[in-house]
């Protein structure tokens, strides 16, 4: 008889949970081709500092051999935090890091360097962008790229974030704005030039909150600090205030005003920072998000169910990604995979998508409490 043919997979998106699918299939001997729209591992900074948790994203990198390399990495030191009042700078809770270590941190551009030093040569294409995928007969799926180009797989796995461009396959959500901004900046050689703020937040991350405002400040590797000022406000609260976000002055002025009333200790975060002001406001998908099982195509990650930034997501898509490369090969086929895939994490990512939900209004308050 003749031999099966491999399944053709491809993986659209090099973040955590494509990268530790693509990973774990390697392992067990799967082909599999990621493509990224970035033009290579360096195109951009990757963002700041992740608690893996033991149940999810350390589960996920057990399961692709990757453990160690990891803790050789991780900071269970980082896991500390410390809650100050916004108006008067004293301390109200401190929490040391979890009991057993098990939620280190780890730099986000780190563990993306760790899963892609553990996929064979050339899996990643960079600066190959997705258009889309078109769903065909016989149970594969046509990728269109964004050269104009398409090729054909057996499952394309959209793991492409926010503003997927393989979730329309699925579903016709569309992100939607939580009424929430982070507005990110940072401080470089901390401990040396930033000595009184590098006490203040400590080993792990630092947090302040007022009604509608939050702050929060959290140790990164290398002596680096990321500050976030979470702002209740319009998406476009810069415009409305005839801001340009490139008047870096401007913006660190209107922020200041905006914190008004908070202890000065907690305005070097704003006043005193190495780096310029980036506004991210911030979008969510519907919850409950599912979707009828189409062949050929599924989601994982923030693409599948986009959250907001309180500790889950990458956690939760390195899950998915593990979940989805174990079920591809261990079940009969590529269709019966992913239904059982699909049927473990859709009910897990609704149930997270209401925490988060939750977490973000404990987070930024939108009235005294």
């Amino acid at each position: 008889m003749p031999t099966a043919r491999a399944p053709r997979i491809a993986i659209v998106g090099a973040g955590p949970g494509g990268l530790t699918c693509a990973r774990i299939l390697q392992q067990h001997g799967r082909a599999v081709t990621v493509f990224e729209r970035e033009a290579d591992a360096d195109a951009r900074p990757q963002g700041g500092s992740l608690d893996l948790h033991a149940d999810t994203g350390q589960a996920a990198l057990r399961s692709a051999g990757l453990l160690d390399r990891f803790h050789a990495l991780a900071r269970p030191e980082g896991d500390e935090w410390r809650v100050l009042d916004h108006a008067t700078g004293a301390l109200l809770a401190q929490r040391g890091p979890t009991a057993g270590g098990g939620r280190p941190e780890i730099d986000r551009g780190q563990l993306r360097g760790l899963l892609l030093d553990s996929l064979a040569p050339d899996t990643v294409r960079w600066d190959r962008a997705a258009a889309g995928v078109t769903p065909l007969a016989g149970g594969t799926c046509r990728l269109l790229l964004g050269d104009g180009t398409s090729e054909e797989f057996d499952l394309v796995v959209g793991a492409d974030g926010a503003w997927s461009r393989v979730r329309p396959a699925l579903s016709p959500a569309v992100p939607h704005y939580t009424g929430v901004t982070f507005v990110e900046t940072g401080f470089d050689q901390c401990d040396t030039r930033h000595p009184e703020l590098a006490r203040l937040v400590g080993n792990g991350s630092l947090l302040a909150k007022g009604v509608g405002r939050t702050l929060v400040a959290q140790r990164n590797s290398n002596g680096h600090i990321r500050g976030y000022l979470a702002l209740r406000e319009p998406q476009d609260w810069h415009t409305a205030a005839g801001l340009d976000l490139g008047d870096q002055r401007a913006v660190r002025e209107h922020l200041l005003e905006m914190f008004d009333g908070w202890d000065d200790s907690l305005l070097r975060i704003l006043r005193d920072s190495d780096h310029g002001f980036v506004s991210r406001p911030l979008h969510v998908l519907p919850a409950p998000h599912a979707w009828t099982h189409v062949p050929g195509v599924t989601l994982l990650g923030d693409a599948a169910h986009l959250m907001p930034p309180v500790g889950l997501g990458a956690n939760l898509a390195m899950l998915d990604g593990a979940d989805l490369a174990h079920a591809l090969v261990t079940e009969s086929s590529v269709g019966a995979a992913v239904r059982a895939y699909e049927r473990v994490m859709l009910p897990r990512s609704i149930k997270a998508a209401t925490g988060s939900a939750q977490g973000l209004d404990h987070l930024v308050p939108a009235t005294a409490r």
